[in-house]
C-alpha cells in the first residue's frame, strides 16, 4: 500500500496464485463454513447444493469477472472506480462500500467470537455443560467481546498497512492452503467417528426436489452473494492491483471455483458431525459455538479436532477480513489524499466504534433492548443493532449493488468496453453467454433475493 494514488495502482499483486489466493480468500470467509452448511440442510440438502452450484455459475463468475474488470480499468477505490468511467454513476461504488462497511461491523466482532473459542481449544479450556450459558455469557459481556474483536481489527490493519499486494499476498498463499487441508482432516474425522455420518452424508449429496421452493432459490442467491463476495467491492478493489497481462475470466473463474469448493468442503464437515451425533442442525453462530462444540466433546479426539476446525475458521476469518477491511482504507486514502497509515487508523476507529453497537446489542448486552423497526409485505418486525445491519446491508444493499453493476456494465460503461478488458491477458471478449448472465440471470437473481427480504418468499 502506498502513499498516493498512482502508486497504489502500480503495486501489482506478484503473481496469477498470489492474486487468486487473495480474491478466493477474501470471499471464503465465516459465510462459507457455518451459513453455507445450515442454509443447505434447512433447504433440503443435495437439492440446495445442486441449486448452489447453478447459481455459482450464472450469479457468482460472471459477478465477479465484471468487477474485477471495472477495478482494473479504473485503477480506483471502489467508489471512483465507477465514477471514472461516468462521473453519474459513482453512488454504485458508495452503495457498496457502505455495504462493506456495515458488514464489518458485526463481521469483526464475530471474528472476535471465533478467535475467543479457539483460544479456549488451544489453552484446554472447558465450555461446561451448557454450552448456551457459555456463549451468551460471553456475547452478553460488555467488554470481553469487543476486546477479541479489536484484535481482529488490530491485527487486520497492522498487516494492511503493509500492502494488501505484500504482507497480505504472502500470508494467503500459507492460510487457504492451510484451511483446505484442516477441513479435510476436520471432514476425515467427522465420516470415521461419527456413528450417523453416512445418512447425513446422503441428506448432503442426494437432492430430493419436491424439497425445491422460492425459498430455497432465493437463499441460493442470497448464498453465492455472500459466499463468492459479490457486491462488496472486493474485486473492484482487488482488481485495481492486478496486471494487464492476467486473464480476468480466468482467474474469475478460479475464484469462484475456489470459493465453492471451500463451503462444499465445510458441509462434509459439519453436515454428517451434526447428524452423526443426533443434534439438530443450528442456524447462525449457535451452530459452530453451541452444536459444534458439543459434538467435538463427544467423541474421541475432540477436543483436537475442534482445535482445528476452530483454527480452520480463524484462517477463514482473517482471510476475509484482510480484503473487506481494505475497501474502505482505499476509499478513506484516497478521497482525503492522505497516507496509507494514516487511512488504515481512521476506518479501523469508525469500525470498531460501529462493532462496540453490534456487540452491546448481542445476548443479554446493555444495548439489547433497543429495537429497530423493519417493514416488509408481513408487517413491522422489530430487530436489534446486530439483526438489522445483517439484514440491511446483506438483503438489500448487497444485491442492490449487483443489480445496479451488471446494469451499468451491460448499458453505461457497454460490452464493447468490457471486452477490450477482457481480451488483455489473451482472454476472450464478451459473448453471448456473457450478456445473458449480465443482462438476464444476474438482475433476475437479485431481484428474488431483495423481494424475499420485504416477505415476498
Amino acid at each position: 500500500m502506498s502513499n498516493n494514488k498512482t502508486a497504489n495502482a502500480e503495486a501489482n499483486f506478484g503473481s496469477r496464485f498470489g492474486y487468486i489466493m487473495v480474491a478466493a480468500g477474501a470471499a471464503i470467509g465465516l459465510g462459507n463454513i457455518w451459513k453455507f452448511p445450515y442454509v443447505t440442510y434447512g433447504d433440503g440438502g443435495g437439492t440446495f447444493l445442486i441449486v448452489y452450484c447453478i447459481f455459482a455459475v450464472l450469479l457468482g463468475q460472471p459477478g465477479v469477472m465484471i468487477e474485477t474488470a471495472i477495478g482494473r480499468h479504473s485503477r480506483a477505490n471502489a467508489v471512483d472506480a465507477y465514477g471514472k468511467i461516468n462521473k453519474k454513476w459513482s453512488f454504485i461504488g458508495v452503495i457498496n462500500t457502505v455495504c462493506t462497511a456495515m458488514i464489518d461491523f458485526y463481521y469483526m466482532i464475530v471474528s472476535g467470537y471465533v478467535v475467543k473459542y479457539a483460544v479456549a481449544y488451544l489453552t484446554g479450556a472447558h465450555f461446561g455443560a451448557d454450552k448456551a450459558a457459555y456463549y451468551n455469557a460471553f456475547i452478553s459481556d460488555p467488554i470481553e467481546p469487543l476486546i477479541y474483536g479489536f484484535g481482529v481489527i488490530a491485527l487486520t490493519a497492522i498487516i494492511l498497512g503493509f500492502g494488501i499486494t505484500d504482507k497480505v499476498e504472502k500470508i494467503c498463499k500459507v492460510i487457504l492452503p492451510a484451511l483446505l487441508v484442516l477441513l479435510i482432516v476436520c471432514g476425515i474425522w467427522a465420516l470415521m467417528i461419527s456413528p450417523g455420518a453416512v445418512e447425513g452424508l446422503k441428506w448432503y449429496l442426494v437432492p430430493d426436489f419436491s424439497k425445491l421452493n422460492g425459498k430455497t432459490l432465493a437463499d441460493g442467491c442470497m448464498q453465492v452473494l455472500f459466499s463468492v463476495g459479490i457486491g462488496w467491492a472486493i474485486f473492484i478493489t482487488l482488481g485495481a492491483s492486478i496486471s494487464d497481462d492476467k486473464n480476468l475470466r480466468s482467474v474469475s473463474t478460479w475464484v469462484v471455483i475456489c470459493d465453492s469448493a471451500i463451503a462444499i468442503l465445510a458441509g462434509f464437515v459439519i453436515i454428517p458431525s451434526v447428524a452423526g451425533s443426533g443434534s439438530e442442525m443450528a442456524s447462525g453462530p449457535s451452530l459452530v459455538f453451541l452444536a459444534m462444540t458439543s459434538i467435538f466433546e463427544k467423541f474421541p479426539g475432540g477436543h483436537i479436532i475442534g482445535l482445528f476446525f476452530f483454527m480452520s475458521l480463524v484462517f477463514a476469518v482473517f482471510s476475509t477480513a484482510f480484503t473487506i477491511l481494505e475497501i474502505p482504507i482505499m476509499v478513506v486514502r484516497e478521497k482525503l489524499n492522505i497516507g496509507s497509515w494514516k487511512a488504515v487508523i481512521i476506518t479501523s476507529l469508525i469500525i470498531f466504534t460501529g462493532g462496540i453497537f453490534a456487540s452491546l446489542s448481542q445476548g443479554t448486552g446493555l444495548l439489547s433492548g433497543l429495537m429497530i423497526p423493519w417493514v416488509d409485505f408481513a408487517g413491522v418486525h422489530y430487530y436489534c443493532i446486530y439483526d438489522w445491519i445483517d439484514c440491511f446491508s446483506g438483503y438489500v444493499l448487497l444485491p442492490g449493488g449487483t443489480l445496479l453493476t451488471a446494469f451499468f456494465v451491460a448499458y453505461v460503461w457497454g460490452f464493447d468496453n468490457l471486452s477490450k478488458e477482457l481480451e488483455k491477458g489473451g482472454g476472450r471478449p464478451v459473448n453471448l453467454w456473457d450478456r445473458f448472465t449480465i443482462q438476464v440471470c444476474i438482475p433476475i437473481m437479485t431481484l428474488i433475493v431483495i423481494l424475499h427480504a420485504f416477505g415476498v418468499f
